[in-house]
């Protein structure tokens, strides 16, 4: 049996769900079911099941990146996404990021019954998964692009927040991945570490202040996330190759445009 876990924030279509489709006949069984994103994300993690039926459009919650986190953790985890939320490139991506059918609500038995079909034929035809193999390197994980989708979104997150004190489990959290496996994510698809990517936005954000002469280097320290004016132009001369204010010298020398 196929351990399915359903997730929508309409207790009426998780009924419905669990009780008119005919699972067993399917060789699946109901393992789980969530009213929200976040305790959908907590019962996959948990239950590891073979499928998630999933809303996409629930409070608090962006559903491309919980399916994005899930499909870079679980490659093997088919989904079907159903959802009353029409919009062509929206479900475009959710099929890039392996998705296997986006059905819009309310949905016909037979259109849930072909998307069930179609989840546990692929399942059927998975190869076996190599003896201590990455996600990413699994081969289920073929043509989905989550985990670029993730470190993305993260890389976003993080130019927006790079001034404040911001940590690996802040954008981890933003992304709904752990920070170990995102860490994992921004090595392969960065070729960088997090801290390494963080310390880099905020020297960019810093030579962008550095144009206003109005400001001191302390202020533009503070502004870029350091709260210590030596340590910030020491990362400075040792990403860019000058002072602060060599760099600020070099910009005043430059002829007006």
């Amino acid at each position: 049996m196929y351990r399915v876990v359903l997730v929508d924030d309409e207790q009426i279509i998780l009924d419905g769900l669990s009780r008119a489709v005919r699972w067993a006949d399917m060789g699946c069984a109901v393992a789980g079911t969530a009213g929200n994103g976040e305790e959908g994300l907590r019962l996959v993690r948990e239950l590891k099941p073979d499928i998630l039926m999933t809303d996409i459009r629930m409070p608090n919650m962006d559903g491309l990146t919980m399916i994005a986190a899930l499909r870079s953790e679980f490659p093997r985890l088919q989904i079907a996404v159903l959802t009353a939320f029409r919009d062509f490139e929206y479900a475009q991506t959710a099929l890039n990021l392996g998705v296997c059918r986006y059905l819009l609500k309310p949905s016909k038995m037979d259109e849930l019954y072909e998307a069930i079909r179609l989840m546990t034929d692929r399942l059927d035809a998975l190869p076996p998964l190599p003896e201590g193999a990455e996600p990413e390197d699994d081969p289920a994980a073929a043509g989905s692009d989550a985990g670029n989708f993730i470190v993305r979104h993260a890389l976003e997150y993080m130019r927006e927040h790079c001034a404040e004190h911001l940590s690996l489990a802040d954008v981890a959290a933003h992304v709904y991945v752990s920070q170990w496996h995102l860490s994992k994510l921004i090595n392969r698809h960065a070729n960088q570490s997090f801290f390494d990517l963080l310390g880099r936005m905020r020297i960019d954000r810093a030579k962008a202040l550095l144009a206003d002469s109005s400001l001191r280097v302390h202020d533009v320290a503070e502004r870029s996330g350091y709260s210590d004016v030596a340590h910030f132009s020491k990362s400075f001369k040792r990403i860019t190759g000058v002072t602060p204010g060599e760099y600020r010298d070099g910009l005043a020398a430059q002829p007006a445009k």
